[in-house]
Order: structure tokens, then C-alpha cells, then sequence
């Protein structure tokens, strides 16, 4: 796999802040995403025939037809497998979507959004895909006045599914107690690079640090030390795989200006040296 100084960036077309459209394997969109790289926007897709594999992060996962996805704009993904598959594409700047519905996106305990929709869900999201998808052809041009009502409409249906599913999940945890986890699994994903320890976040959320860590473990398994150190864990792993980066470039990237703590969190999180890592993924011909 090519290297380059710094994770590839996939921008909007010039002059396009949203973007809806079918896909198959040849689309040049799908061919160019089976490099890893990370948008500037969101992105969102339905697989409505075939089998989709795709990379989000380090993690490997297969998406029958039927399977709906929303991916955030800094998350590094490729796909690998399209042999066979298309469906329907959604590529939109944030600012073109509701504010209720960018809040709960973004409030999403989970980074990316997957669901495994249901043969109504999955007729009503294609519904408004096809109205989207057509909105030039019936217009002439795309109207922002009716793009980003149905725009609103589908991102917030998939929050309310995504959300339900994650309610059947865990009827045990209290409203509060997940409403503050997403409050704080947002700032994370927004500050970890100058904010390390959980009583800096308990004093945005203007609460206790044992309130936090009590509320976060019962709805996530981990401490809330564990998911700030996950989020820049997660952040290291995808330089060091996907860039060039010198060691001390990504630890400033980090926030760490002394490299030396920054190998040391790393080797002691990962099992070993930030330039370890590095060459076993080098050294592996199936990642390269």
C-alpha cells in the first residue's frame, strides 16, 4: 500500500456540498476508496446488492445488502472488497443538515453508524435516495430547499434506528447516564489532542470526575481515562500505518511535545514501540 506524508483527504467536488447518486464495483468513486483515506465530509451508503467489505479504522467488516452506514469526516476507511456488490451513495457538508439532526449524529456513542435495516427500513431509506438522486432531473438543478429537508429526513431516521437498536441494548443504563457519555465521547473526539485526563472533561460537563467515570464504564465497559487514551491510541495507530510521519511529527500531531512519554504511552497501550509497529505492518506484505 502507497505511503504519503499524511492520511489522504477525499474533498466534495468543487462547487458540490451534497452529493447522491448509485454506485457498483467500476464506479470511479469505489475504485479510488479501495486506497484508505478520510473525508472532509460525511459520508453515507446503502448496499442494496451484494456483499460489501470494508476497513473502517483497523477493524474488518462485512455488510450484507440491506446494511446502511454513516461514516464521520475524520475517520480513515478503504473498501476491499466490491466485487458484486452496488447501491445507493450520500456524500453532504455538515452545515446542510439540521441542527438537531448534526447533534445527534454527532452525539452517536459509536463513530460510525451501522445498521442492518429491515425490508420497510430499507424501502423508506431507497425512497428518499431516489428522490435526492433525481432532484436534477426533475429541476434541472438541485435545490438546496428540498435537498436538505430529505437530507435532514434520512440522517435523523437512521439516528432514531441506530438509536432504538442501542436502547434494546441497554435498557439497564439510565437516560442521563448515556446522554452524558455521548456528551463525552463527542469531546473527546473533538479535543483529545490537548485535553489527557478525565477531570478536564468532567469540568466542561460540569460534573464530578467519579461521576463521570461511573456513568462511562456502566455504558461502555471502559474507564474514562481508557476511552481518551483509545481515541488517541486509534489516532497513532492510523499515522503510523497510513503516513510518513516521523515519530516526533506525530507525537506533536498528538499534542505530546516530549516524544519520549509519547513512546512510552504507546508501546505500554499497544505492546510495543511506535517504530515496531511501524515495521511489523512494513513487514507484512498483506498490509502493504
Amino acid at each position: 500500500m502507497p505511503k504519503s506524508d499524511s492520511i489522504l483527504i477525499n474533498s466534495m467536488d468543487s462547487g458540490s456540498s451534497i452529493a447522491a447518486g448509485k454506485w457498483d464495483s467500476l464506479t470511479p468513486g469505489i475504485v479510488n476508496a479501495q486506497n484508505p483515506h478520510r473525508h472532509d465530509h460525511y459520508t453515507c451508503m446503502l448496499v442494496d446488492v451484494g456483499q460489501l467489505e470494508v476497513l473502517f479504522d483497523f477493524d474488518s467488516l462485512t455488510m450484507p445488502a440491506g446494511t446502511l452506514f454513516v461514516c464521520p469526516p475524520h475517520q480513515v476507511h478503504q473498501i476491499t472488497n466490491s466485487a458484486g456488490t452496488s447501491g445507493y451513495y450520500i456524500s453532504f457538508e455538515g452545515h446542510h443538515i439540521s441542527q438537531s439532526a448534526k447533534d445527534n449524529l454527532d452525539a452517536s456513542l459509536n463513530e460510525t453508524i451501522i445498521l442492518s435495516l429491515t425490508a420497510l427500513e430499507q424501502q423508506w431509506f431507497t425512497s428518499i435516495l431516489d428522490s435526492l438522486k433525481n432532484l436534477d432531473r426533475i429541476n434541472n438543478t438541485a435545490s438546496n430547499d428540498v435537498q436538505q429537508p430529505l437530507l435532514s429526513a434520512f440522517i435523523t431516521q437512521a439516528v432514531i434506528c441506530y438509536e432504538g437498536r442501542l436502547a434494546a441494548r441497554s435498557k439497564s443504563h439510565s437516560l442521563r447516564g448515556i446522554s452524558i457519555t455521548k456528551d463525552f465521547r463527542n469531546l473527546v473526539r473533538s479535543d483529545y489532542r490537548s485535553l489527557k485526563r478525565p477531570s478536564e472533561y468532567a469540568e466542561k460537563l460540569n460534573i464530578s470526575v467519579a461521576h463521570l467515570n461511573d456513568v462511562v464504564k456502566k455504558a461502555t465497559g471502559l474507564s474514562a481515562s481508557a476511552l481518551i487514551q483509545k481515541e488517541i491510541l486509534s489516532e497513532a495507530q492510523r499515522l503510523l500505518y497510513y503516513s510518513q510521519l516521523s515519530i516526533k511529527e506525530i507525537s506533536d500531531q498528538l499534542g505530546y511535545k516530549d516524544t519520549k512519554y509519547f513512546i512510552r504511552l504507546f508501546t505500554k497501550k499497544a505492546g510495543r514501540s511506535p517504530g515496531d509497529y511501524r515495521n511489523s505492518l512494513r513487514s507484512n506484505p498483506e498490509k502493504d
